[in-house]
């Protein structure tokens, strides 16, 4: 099993993209993926973008991870 994390697509640049996840923008390869733009929201693995996301998909699944993080913190 992967964990894909999501992020916004801020610049492209050939085959390389740079993905905004909030904290850090990292730069993750488009050769996977066709017809990129910037602001699509993307699933990111091992430096490569999977696939595009819809926007509230990509909301939904930040959202559990700042509450998973919140949850994590309050165990602490």
């Amino acid at each position: 099993m992967c964990l894909g994390i999501p992020g916004k697509v801020v610049w492209i640049n050939g085959d390389i993209a740079g993905v905004d996840f909030g904290e850090v923008v990292v730069e993750a390869g488009t050769h996977i993926v066709d017809d990129l733009s910037v602001g699509d929201y993307v699933l990111v693995h091992s430096g490569y973008i999977l696939e595009k996301l819809d926007m509230d998909e990509a909301r939904k699944t930040l959202e559990l991870f700042d509450e998973l993080a919140r949850v994590q913190q309050e165990a602490s």
